[in-house]
């Protein structure tokens, strides 16, 4: 069983901001795979997706518990269903990739986002298999950036990333993280 876990925030305030491009990837995934975020439990929600696609099922997630504390979600999700941190995969926005474009890391450090800060710390390992959604760096003020509203151009690129990130993913989990690094970074 493997597990994707899109970052975002919950609540419609944050919905269509670049600081939930993970949860705008674990939508599209779901709806490619025919899967509901049916279960609401660990402080967040989440599905088990049985596709004839698919090798294996796959559980998308998203934490409910805010961005820096994404941790607390997924260290019980994943000691819950016996899931290795090998088969984990995170979705996540970063600043340090330019808008529309993504990145695919087996491991790395957390890269001064918070969400991964306390994932790592959560896991006890740098060791997490990331994909990272591009929103490019910030003209003023980070947080400001992150949680503003999405339009125009901006919009367009959040879309073209959200697109190959969710093939990433895909690719990913049908041939292997390996495979999809070497096809899309």
């Amino acid at each position: 069983m493997k597990v994707v876990v899109g970052l975002g925030n919950p609540g419609k305030q944050y919905a269509n901001t670049r600081h939930n491009m993970g949860y705008m990837v674990i939508d599209r995934l779901c709806e490619m795979f025919s899967c509901d975020l049916d279960h609401d439990k660990f402080k967040g929600i989440y599905g088990v997706c049985k596709n004839p696609v698919l090798p294996e099922s796959v559980i998308f997630a998203k934490p409910e518990t805010f961005m820096n504390l994404s941790g607390e979600f997924i260290r019980p999700l994943l000691d819950y269903f016996n899931v290795p941190v090998e088969d984990l995969i995170v979705i996540y926005d970063d600043m340090a990739i330019g808008e529309g474009r993504i990145r695919l890391r087996l491991s790395g450090s957390h890269g001064s986002h918070n969400g991964m800060r306390n994932i790592i710390e959560q896991l006890k390992t740098e060791n997490v298999k990331r994909v990272r959604v591009g929103i490019g760096e910030p003209p003023h003020g980070g947080i400001d950036y992150v949680l503003g509203k999405l339009s125009g151009e901006a919009l367009e690129r959040a879309e073209e990333a959200i697109q190959k990130a969710t093939e990433a993913t895909r690719d990913a989990l049908i041939n292997g993280f390996v495979h999809a690094m070497n096809h899309f970074n």
